[in-house]
């Protein structure tokens, strides 16, 4: 097993230069331990760099703010990094100042933009882009472990490591203690704790607002608040469903995925360990192959929307890509049948789609004679990082 330090993460930043002044700034951000600082002293190792999760440093730049502008004036750094940017908001204000007046560059770097959002007027104006590290890829991984990522997730040292259980309780629970209990972003803690499980419960399932609010003991409202701060936090996203009618009626309702099927099975109070022909097996196996589809197009640039498709008789394709420009369904199977193809099926009744491919864990590569492909999960990853799917 690689050290984390060793691992050729694909994430390349670009930071975009103002023409007059020779500045720019880029916000990296990232879900908690995917690997940011680590991947910023390795790429960059002569930035200046301001670790915000050292207390003292945090303290003096919460105090004097200004001391940053002061230092950047005085020793004129090529480029400056900020780790962990959401623990101090008024610094944006400081850097905003000096992208205008100097010709340093910055990487701010954070795993939350809920506190920076609410707390600085702006995120630079626009004058920042932003980029994403995820969880590892099977393209970072030379002896990608399927069973291992699926039952530990991707999180590089949760992936790396022998023993896993305790590390991803750690993560729940420091993600409960750092991100909601000291910033105080909910009053109900109890609640939102109930609210995880039921998360993990219902991840990758059609969102019900008002029954998860029944089985929390909150409101409707209050629910949809707590998605978005999971959003905010960058532990996890929705995927919208496709709303392009034609023949069917199409379901309108978004799904919810955490960022790591590691940490969405740790949160799962039903799941002691992850077995191979289980309902939950074949939903592990469709969340970590969508968030492989999601990290591709991050790190390739290619600003493609993704969605699933579901009519209201309950016929489903996993995931849509860019305006039916590639359709694909996940099934853990390692015998495709019949019955694997029903969505897929009633899909290209309806719609041209440029490629239409089923991805398992069965080993023959075949199309069928509507035009379906059949993939191996190690093929479908190599042909998607090599840029021939999408």
């Amino acid at each position: 097993m690689y050290p984390l330090s060793e691992l050729p993460r694909i994430l390349s930043i670009t930071i975009p230069v103002n023409p007059l002044k020779k500045s720019g700034a880029v916000f990296l951000w990232g879900a908690r331990g995917t690997g940011k600082t680590t991947y910023l002293k390795k790429k960059y190792p002569k930035a200046k760099f301001y670790d915000l999760l050292q207390s003292d440093l945090l303290t003096n730049l919460q105090l004097a703010p200004h001391h940053l502008r002061e230092e950047v004036l005085a020793q004129k750094p090529k480029l400056v990094i900020i780790d962990e940017v959401q623990k101090n908001p008024p610094l944006i204000d400081e850097v905003h100042w000096l992208l205008e007046n100097t010709s340093t560059q910055f990487i701010l770097c954070g795993s939350s933009a809920r506190k920076l959002k609410r707390e600085s007027k702006n995120l630079l104006g626009g004058r920042a882009t932003s980029f994403h590290l995820f969880p590892l890829v099977t393209k970072e991984l030379p002896h990608f472990d399927l069973n291992r990522a699926l039952s530990q997730g991707l999180v590089p040292l949760h992936y790396m490591t022998d023993k896993p259980k305790p590390m991803l309780k750690a993560y729940v629970q420091n993600y409960l203690r750092e991100e909601i209990i000291e910033k105080a972003i909910v009053r109900n803690i109890p609640s939102f704790a109930r609210f995880l499980n039921t998360v993990a419960l219902t991840h990758g399932q059609l969102l019900n607002y008002a029954n998860i609010a029944r089985e929390v003991g909150v409101s409707p409202s209050t629910v949809r608040e707590y998605y978005q701060i999971l959003e905010d936090t960058l532990l996890g996203h929705t995927l919208e469903p496709w709303k392009k009618v034609r023949d069917r009626r199409l379901i309108e309702t978004a799904k919810f995925y955490l960022f790591d099927v590691g940490v969405a099975l740790a949160l799962n109070s039903e799941v002691e360990q992850l077995s191979e022909g289980t309902d939950i097996y074949g939903n592990a196996f469709e969340h970590l192959m969508i968030e492989e589809v999601k990290a591709y197009l991050a790190y390739s640039q290619k600003d493609y929307p993704i969605r699933f498709w579901r009519t209201a008789s309950g016929y489903e394709v996993d995931l849509i890509v860019e305006n039916m420009k590639l359709a694909l369904e996940f099934k853990s199977t390692k015998k495709v049948a019949g019955q694997h193809l029903k969505g897929l099926k009633a899909l290209v009744e309806e719609h041209k789609c440029q490629r239409v491919i089923l991805v398992s864990r069965e080993e023959n590569y075949r199309k069928t004679m509507g035009g379906i492909e059949l993939m191996h999960w190690q093929l479908f990853c190599k042909k998607l990082w090599d840029g021939e799917l999408v």
